[in-house]
């Protein structure tokens, strides 16, 4: 299984930037991904989380801002990252909870990660 994060990038601040999160190999179903973010010096935070469903969860500092969206069928999530500011300067990290063919539990993975700096 493989998760690939892209879409990142350099922005001025007010820009925008959607990431893309797309998962390959033998999975059965996801159920869960969320997009996380690490600064330098900082702990990695969670941004942004979407069920299979299609429930969200967002971080307070990006609510209003960013979007988070699956498609199940391609087995991709994306986020849409609208008024940037440079404090949204991050490796952005995407993580799935997969339940693979002939596995009993989900597993846990994640993607290799995407630059987004955000320039004042």
């Amino acid at each position: 299984v493989q998760l690939q994060a892209s879409g990142g990038g350099l922005v001025q601040a007010g820009g925008s930037l959607r990431l893309s999160c797309a998962a390959s190999g033998r999975i059965f179903s996801i159920n869960t991904v969320g997009w996380y973010r690490q600064a330098p010096g900082k702990q990695r935070e969670l941004v942004a989380e979407i069920t299979r469903g299609g429930s969200t969860n967002y971080a307070d500092s990006v609510k209003g801002r960013f979007t988070i969206s699956n498609d199940n069928a391609k087995k991709m999530v994306y986020l849409q990252m609208n008024s940037l500011k440079p404090e949204d300067t991050a490796v952005y990290y995407c993580n799935a909870e997969i339940n693979l063919y002939g596995s009993t539990w989900p597993e846990d993975y994640w993607g290799q990660g995407t630059q987004v700096t955000v320039s004042s």
